[in-house]
Order: C-alpha cells, then structure tokens, then sequence
C-alpha cells in the first residue's frame, strides 16, 4: 500500500502518528495533543489519525489509539457507544408527503429528545411511561448492570431505564434521507445517553485517583489510565462493554420508534430493514492487528474491516455516506465518524445568525432556531475533502442526502 495517503509525524520519546488528512485542515492544539498520546509508554505501533479530526477532552476525536496493557478512559470519552443506525426503505421520494413537516412531528413525538432540567420536573428527553418494548429491552440489560451498580452505587441513580430509545442532545440527530437512487433511508445518531456519560466520569475520576503519585509525569491528566491486571482496569472493561450494548440497543430501539411513526403518515406500505447499519464511533475493544491482540480505542472512528459496512453522516445540510471498509491495517481498519468540527461551538454561536442556519439547510424540513446554530454546515469541515482524504480507508456505496432532520 502506497503511503502517499497519510503523513507521518514522527514523536520524540513516543510511537509514531500517520494522519489521513490529507487536504484537512488540523489545528495545532490537535496535534499538540496526539502527541501527548503519542507519548504514553503503552502505544501500540503508531496512532492512526482520521480526517475529521479535532481537539477532544484528554485525547483527540477522530483518532485510533491502539494499547497493550492499559486504557485510558478519557480516550473513550463519556459518550460510551456514540454511534449511528441506518437503514433503508422499500419507499422513494415520490411516496413521501409533499409538505415533511407532519412526518418531522411524528418522528418528534414518538421519540423522546433534547434535554429539561427543572427541579421535581421531567425531563423531557427522557420516558415518562417507560413502554413495553423499552422495558422488555431493559431486562436483556438489567442483570450485568447491577453487578456493575453493586459494585459502584452511585451509578444506580442515573437515567438508564427511563433513557433507553431516547436520542438526547448536542450532534444527536434523526434524519430521513434520499440516496442516488431516490431511495429512502432513515438514520440516527445517538449513545448511552445518561448512564454512559455516568460511567465515563465515575472512571475517568477513578483512573486520576489511581494515578495521583504520577499524575504531574502525565502530559495532560486525562490521560489518567488504568494497567491491565489491576481492579479497576476489569470492572471498567465490564462497565463499558455493557455501556456499548446499551447504545446499540438504544439506536435499534429508536429506529423501530422512527419507522412505526413514518407508518402513520406515509399510508403506502413499506419494508423498512433492506439494508441496515449499526456501528459505535466511541469505543474501545479488543481485536488482532499486526499478529498481536490489542485493545483499540476509536474515539470518534469508525471500524473499516474489509467488506464491513459503516456511516459517516456530514452535517445538518450536507451529505452522508454508507461506506465499505477497505481493511486498512495501517490505520487499524479505521475511517472517520463524520465531517469534524472546525470550531467550537461557542464560537459558531458567535459568528453566525439564524438566517444563516435557514440558508444552510433551506432543502432539510428541520429546526431553524438559535439553540441549533451551533450545529450548522459552516461549524464543519468539507465532508468531499473529508472523503477523498480516506479514499484508501473505504469506499462509498451510498451517498444521502437528508429532507428532514430532527434534533435534540
């Protein structure tokens, strides 16, 4: 394999880091802090850099970070199983309604979403009536995670149950989108929502207090890790493993909400599951990479094993992909999880205004309001450059573009 697709930087005192950024931008504290990574004593061969690239807690998103002997709980994040579902439908663009928004609101009340916090009050992004099909999913999920809640109470009283199909906030999203053939798809982006984000924090803090004698040595403290053999290293294995299936089962929990709610608008029948996807961005397992078995961490990557399938969505008004892994061991059988953020939210919040949020996504039937700005195509990186710079990394099968998007 030519290396002509990724630049390699060479780390003092450190494994090396090959960047599939070829044409995308990366910003310096980006680097600064691969390289901090780059500089754990446990790096298995080299980093693998996605081009959606960009600053993340502890470590960068759009980065693969392979280890033997130790994991680092700030490299998986706190958005445990963040990932995306797609799958297509038997319907084209001629069998949608011509006005989306009634298909939009129907998708908005069949699936909890966004996020209130009032003291006593609901919050609306979670169930109020966790239903049938919720619970019975729960009780597959219920028993491992009292073993992990016996161990760690304080991860009992989190929103796990009463979150379980729900989409949540920030870059979540369901879309209805049309591929080159006019065909319909509908595809989400959510994780393991509350007790995810619980179970991060509860370890992250863990490996810090693990680590306080050596802390100052570490080039960023969360970079906290764990060494495999010790206890906290097992039963974070265990709470994040059972977090991954959560997520799963939240996505495919969701899309069967998606697709009843699609059925009671669109009065045509349909099949609903012709071709599906179901992949986690923000994970950590074990797999086989160079005759050796390594714990891989993809914090915001997509497994690309040959032949496998995978989604990288673009943004609010650009296009997504159902990709085909190449196999690529040099990047671990890795692509990116999405177009990358080129600035913080903050800032997008700043620099533009809703009428440029209503300009950007004028085709998608969608919120047009200040609470998503940040969320707007000029807040990302080019999802073409993106692309082409992991020609060698997958190739695209399918290319969406959405007609509605719901956010949290």
């Amino acid at each position: 394999m030519s290396n002509e697709t990724f630049q390699l930087l060479e780390v003092a005192d450190g494994k090396p880091i090959k960047l599939w950024t070829q044409g995308v931008p990366v910003e310096d504290d980006a680097r600064k802090q691969l390289i901090n990574t780059a500089k754990m004593p446990f790096i298995f061969k080299h980093l693998a850099v996605m081009p959606d690239v960009h600053l993340g807690k502890g470590s960068t998103i759009g980065s693969v970070i392979p280890t033997v002997g130790a994991i680092i709980p700030a490299a998986v994040g706190v958005d445990i199983g963040c990932g995306m579902i797609a799958a297509r439908t038997s319907l084209t663009a001629s069998d949608l309604p011509d006005n989306l928004a009634g298909l939009r609101s129907a998708i908005e009340k069949a699936v909890p979403h966004g996020r209130s916090v009032s003291r006593g009050g609901r919050d609306k992004g979670a169930w109020e009536d966790v239903p049938e099909l919720a619970d019975h999913a729960w009780s597959a999920l219920a028993g491992r995670f009292k073993v992990i809640t016996d161990k760690y109470p304080r991860l009992e009283k989190t929103n796990n149950r009463k979150h379980l199909g729900t989409l949540g906030t920030g870059n979540h999203f369901i879309e209805v989108c049309l591929d080159e053939a006019q065909r319909v798809w509908f595809m989400l982006h959510s994780g393991s929502r509350g007790v995810g984000n619980a179970i991060g924090s509860l370890f992250i803090e863990l490996a810090q207090a693990d680590m306080r004698q050596h802390i100052a040595n570490l080039p960023d403290r969360d970079l906290a890790y764990f060494e495999e053999g010790s206890q906290h290293f097992d039963d974070y294995v265990e709470a994040v493993g059972w977090a991954q299936d959560f997520a799963k089962q939240n996505r495919a929990m969701m899309m069967h909400a998606v697709i009843a709610a699609a059925r009671t608008v669109i009065k045509k029948p349909f099949e609903a599951n012709l071709e599906a996807v179901n992949c986690h961005h923000n994970y950590v397992q074990k797999e086989q990479h160079f005759g050796q078995e390594v714990l891989v961490t993809r914090k915001g990557a997509v497994s690309a094993q040959k032949g496998q399938l995978g989604i990288i969505p673009g943004s609010m008004g650009a296009r997504s992909f159902i990709v085909r892994g190449l196999g690529n061991e040099e990047a671990f059988c890795s692509c990116s999880h999405g177009a990358g953020r080129t600035m913080s939210r903050t800032k997008a919040k700043k620099l533009f205004t809703v009428d440029d949020q209503i300009r950007a996504t004028a085709h998608v039937e969608c919120r047009k309001d200040e609470d998503v700005i940040d969320e707007i195509p000029m807040a990302y990186k080019d999802i073409d450059a993106v692309m082409h710079a992991q020609r060698e990394l997958v190739e695209v099968v399918h290319t969406l573009r959405q007609v509605v998007c719901v956010k949290g």
